[in-house]
This record gives C-alpha cells, sequence and structure tokens, in this order.
C-alpha cells in the first residue's frame, strides 16, 4: 500500500532516520539519515504484508523475520489536463522583495551568478524566472574578497532572498545572511556532497572538498 505525504520537500531536506524509512527515489544517506535530492512530493510506501504461515500441529515455526521499513522517496509533480486552473494559480506567484527562494545556479562569471528560480516561499513555480546573485550580494562581510567561483558552481541549489525587482529580465537576490546559501551541490566527480563548515562542501566519495557559500541549516 502507498501512502502520500502532502508535503513539500527541498533539497538538503531532513525526511527522516534510516531506521524508520528505506531510501527510494529522489533521496539519498548522510550520516545515518534520509535527505531529499530533488524539489518535489514526499511518498511513503508501505511494505506489503507477507501472508501468515499455515500453523501446523506440533511443528516448531522459527521466529519472524524483521519487519520491513516503509520506502520514502520524492517524485516532481507532473501536469495534468486536470490541472490547468492549479497550473494557473501558480504562474500568478511572482517573487517579491523580502521573499525568500529556491533557484538553481545556470552558469558564473566573475561578478555574478546567474539562477534560475524554482521555488518562492513554499509554491513551485510553473515558470523559471531568472536572477542575478552579484558578488556584493554574496555575503555580509568582507565583500571585497568574495569570488564567485568559490561561492557557488553551476548545478547549485541556492536559497536566496530577493533584495530587488531588478530589471525585466532578471531579479537581484542576496545570500548574505548565514541561512542562505548553498543547500545542495554536487562535487566535480559528480558525486553528492554534504557541508562541513561556512565555506566548504565535501564529497562524500572521494572525501575531497570545494569551496561554496554555505547556507547554515535551519
Amino acid at each position: 500500500m502507498t501512502t502520500s505525504n502532502p508535503t513539500l520537500a527541498i533539497p538538503g531536506q531532513l525526511l527522516g532516520s534510516t531506521s524508520k524509512y528505506q531510501p527510494g527515489p529522489g533521496t539519498h544517506i548522510h550520516n545515518s539519515n534520509v535527505y531529499a535530492s530533488l524539489l518535489g512530493t514526499v511518498h511513503i510506501a508501505q511494505p506489503a504484508k507477507a501472508p501468515g504461515p499455515v500453523k501446523r500441529l506440533t511443528k516448531i515455526t522459527p521466529a519472524p523475520a524483521p519487519a520491513e521499513l516503509p520506502t520514502i522517496s520524492v517524485t516532481v509533480p507532473t501536469r495534468s489536463a486536470g490541472s490547468d486552473h492549479a497550473s494557473q494559480k501558480k504562474r500568478e506567484v511572482l517573487p517579491e522583495v523580502g521573499n525568500v527562494v529556491l533557484c538553481r545556479v545556470i552558469r558564473i562569471t566573475p561578478r555574478q551568478a546567474v539562477v534560475a528560480i524554482l521555488v518562492c516561499g513554499d509554491t513551485v513555480l510553473d515558470a523559471e524566472w531568472q536572477g542575478l546573485i552579484r558578488v556584493q550580494d554574496v555575503r555580509a562581510t568582507e565583500k571585497d574578497r568574495v569570488k564567485i567561483y568559490e561561492s557557488f558552481r553551476p548545478g547549485d541549489i541556492v536559497r536566496a532572498e530577493v533584495i530587488s525587482l531588478g530589471d525585466q529580465a532578471n531579479y537581484y537576490l542576496s545570500t548574505a545572511r548565514n541561512e542562505l546559501g548553498v543547500i545542495l551541490a554536487t562535487s566535480e566527480a559528480g558525486n553528492a556532497m554534504h557541508p562541513v563548515n561556512w565555506k566548504e562542501y565535501r564529497d562524500s566519495e572521494t572525501g575531497l572538498t570545494e569551496l561554496r557559500k554555505v547556507a547554515k541549516p535551519y
């Protein structure tokens, strides 16, 4: 039997302990915990119940095997013909100054990171809006020492704040607060990474570290 939890998961979000769940698609394990790898909806699939043993007189039956854990997974919602009204409602949501957004880094230059805004608050946007994280908006201190390539890499998922509606093509975003920055990163080797301090992520497979502007967990 499959049950669905309506919770929206963001990349890097803690879903539960491996003592309670088995990891499914869209998740990964770190330090005996299951984390979301995708932006989507959490689903919990209960294990199928095995038929009970037939009772036989005078026969000693072995102890039952440990119960199988439910599988937790994250799936990306798909659009359907019946969701036109919901899609129209999503399109009406636009980032505003002060909103916290989730975005994916598309490319970087020496002066800025170009991102696609995916989520505004708790709402997954139907369309991706382009934003810029300028070098002066990466962090609050030592702004003159900030280097974009040491803060973000293409493919990173970033939590940021909208600080200006910018121009007609881009929103201006900031990661200057401690809780803002990279929340999910993949290493140059293509492996999942985990944060080790405010400016480094570590490859879970190779043990190598890479520089990032790391978001402090909530």
